[in-house]
């Protein structure tokens, strides 16, 4: 995996030699240099392993886009701040389907290096909510699921988002026996 900042001096270097055709008169060597200096500099900006990685992912490849994610060996050095926080809600959403503990530091890195999109923080923060409310931490899931609704601005996540809160709601209701209502005087009489 290249260093992000090998992408950038390519881009230079063949805009350079585009500038130098451009100077010879070869307008169409100068065009061809020009877009692919465009594609390198694309690429800064947008990894090409997690494009990749989306593609596999949104037809349910979960081992494909694992493959491709595994490619990048030292994310730091080779993405941007935004492709570091793609790259932790890629593998959140692969691994929350094994280790939930896992996922949750995946997401929480997400959150922080931010994502370009109000839909992926809708979804990662989400997310977030579900492993909380799992874990019995109603106030901090209750907080979440309140950010994703208020990031989810074209309304993809609002089926989940409601069925996040109904889960919530019947949780909160005290489980009711049947049969053994009353007063306490009754149960002690019917258990005589």
């Amino acid at each position: 995996m290249y260093n992000k900042i090998f992408k950038l001096i390519l881009a230079v270097g063949i805009f350079g030699v585009a500038i130098w055709q451009f100077i010879d008169g070869e307008i169409g060597n100068g065009i061809m240099y020009l877009l692919l200096s465009l594609v390198f500099l694309f690429l800064y900006f947008k990894n090409e392993f997690i494009l990749l990685a989306f593609l596999r992912l949104r037809k349910q490849d979960f081992d494909g886009a694992k493959k491709w994610l595994n490619k990048i060996k030292n994310p730091e050095a080779a993405l941007v701040k935004k492709q570091q926080g793609y790259y932790n809600f890629l593998h959140g959403i692969m691994v929350s389907q094994d280790n939930v503990n896992e996922a949750e530091r995946y997401f929480k890195k997400a959150v922080s290096l931010g994502l370009s999109m109000d839909h992926d923080m809708a979804m990662a923060k989400l997310n977030l909510a579900g492993i909380a409310f799992s874990k019995r931490r109603k106030q901090e899931a209750t907080k979440l699921l309140a950010e994703a609704q208020k990031l989810d601005k074209q309304g993809m996540l609002t089926d989940q988002i409601k069925m996040m809160k109904q889960n919530m709601k019947q949780a909160q209701m005290p489980k009711q026996h049947y049969g053994q209502g009353g007063s306490l005087r009754a149960q002690k009489r019917r258990s005589r």
